[in-house]
């Protein structure tokens, strides 16, 4: 008799934390285990700011799934486009463009989340994201870029307008993105002299009254301040009314002549979740306190993608979606599912949060673990430690390490590689969120697996 197959979607904090742990309790033959992924790494996402700035190589955040001793897992190079539960498969997008499906006895949804976006003409093709190892690296070629292109124009509007940065989302990647990259343009405009420092001006808005509400009002406002007194001029309750190629246009009827468009207003669940028809909680699967999906035989699902009651807070509250939270699911869930094929009791999942941290780059940072507030360079030591603690394998640690020493002693070389130089991306273009199918098209497809059986 064959063993269980045991699928699981998505490689973040939680899908592959889920089969770390699977690999490791799993008796050698007790089930299969495949892992669905376009990459064959787990990026560590809250450091793609430093990324984008120069302070962190891309391969410093991407750590390998192949490292691991116990590597027994099939990797599918692609993405789930659609989950058919009563005929258990899955329908892949390989990186090929290859349509197949993928039978299932158990499946892990772990799809995580895509960045949210709204009816705003013009939006999805010119604002760039903060989701991907991609879209950090394209942002850092773009900013710089617009540096050298500003360096060689003799037309002032044209220098005016690739020299205004906007950042829209106050939230953690928001406020870093921002920070991180004016950093970046303050330490490179010294190697343009053609360039006036003062041109150089960085926005970020949002359209809440407050940055960063969760960190509470006093680090919020610490957060604030040190935005303001780098120049970074920030505006709370306003957002974008319309994004056009070389201007923005703000809710509040000012037009700033702009080429730089950064999107990092929160998140959405992945497109996958709506093709199960299932329950949602403001688009995050509806899940048990054992991650399992209610109706649904042998599916799970955690981290961004699902909507997990926080018994710690209680009240109904789910858990945020962070990656101390994800990390912590994966393991619940990878013990509950193993439980489920011994026939054994699952457990809830219960976490208290830790607390926040936000590192604004250099020594500006504003912290918050276990509810004590942090600013300056404490802060900045919890934040890195923390990040650098999280981090998976000890190479990863090594690489992050050594890139921080060297970028404090040496600064920035601000290369651009040249990836997309003609051809401005959008957040389609790295995001892939127009690629699932309809409920419809899933049971076309799954249908001959059903018959095959």
């Amino acid at each position: 008799m064959a063993p269980p197959r045991i699928l699981v979607v998505g490689a973040g904090f939680a899908g592959v934390e889920c089969v770390r742990r699977l690999e490791r309790r799993l008796a050698p033959g007790e089930a299969q285990i495949t892992l669905v992924t376009p990459f064959s790494y787990q990026l560590y996402l809250p450091l793609l700011p430093q990324v984008a700035s120069g302070v962190l190589t891309p391969q410093s955040v991407a750590v390998s799934l192949r490292r691991s001793r116990r590597h027994r897992t099939r990797i599918v190079p692609g993405g789930a486009i659609g989950v058919d539960t009563a005929a258990k498969v899955c329908v892949i997008r390989k990186i090929t463009d290859e349509i197949v499906n993928e039978p299932y006895d158990y499946i892990v949804l772990a799809a995580g989340s895509v960045t949210r976006t709204f009816d705003i003409p013009g939006l999805l093709d010119n604002a760039r994201g903060m989701k991907t190892l991609a879209e950090a690296a394209y942002v850092r070629d773009h900013v710089i870029a617009q540096l050298d292109l500003a360096d060689a124009s003799h037309d002032e509007a044209e220098r005016a307008s690739r020299l205004q940065f906007v950042v829209v989302g106050g939230g953690y990647a928001g406020t870093e993105t921002a920070a991180c990259l004016q950093r970046l343009t303050t330490s490179a405009v010294r190697h343009y002299p053609r360039l006036d420092a003062q041109l150089i001006k960085w926005h970020l808005i949002d359209i809440a009254p407050k940055l960063m509400p969760e960190l509470g009002d006093k680090l919020g406002q610490a957060a604030l301040e040190v935005l303001r007194k780098r120049n970074i001029e920030v505006s709370l309750g306003v957002s974008i009314a319309k994004a056009g190629p070389d201007e923005v246009t703000f809710t509040d009827g000012r037009v700033l002549p702009c080429r730089t468009l950064i999107w990092t207003a929160g998140v959405a669940a992945s497109p996958l979740i709506a093709t199960l028809g299932a329950e949602t909680v403001r688009g995050r699967l509806a899940v048990t306190p054992q991650l399992s999906l209610p109706g649904a035989d042998g599916v799970f699902s955690l981290g961004d993608a699902a909507a997990v009651p926080d018994l710690a807070k209680g009240d109904g509250a789910v858990c945020p979606p962070t990656a101390q939270h994800a990390m912590r699911q994966g393991r619940v869930l990878a013990d509950n599912l193993i439980a489920s094929l011994r026939h054994q009791p699952l457990r809830d999942y219960v976490h208290k949060d830790l607390g926040l941290v936000v590192d604004l780059g250099g020594k500006d940072a504003v912290s918050k673990p276990l509810g004590i507030e942090l600013r300056g360079l404490p802060a900045q030591a919890v934040a890195r430690g923390y990040h650098w603690s999280a981090l998976r394998t000890n190479v990863a640690k090594t690489r992050v390490m050594t890139n921080w020493m060297l970028n404090a002693v040496a600064g920035d070389d601000f290369v651009r590689t040249g990836f997309q130089s003609r051809k401005p991306a959008t957040l389609r273009d790295f995001e892939y969120t127009d690629a699932y199918l309809t409920p419809e098209q899933i049971k076309e497809h799954t249908a001959a697996t059903v018959i095959g059986h």
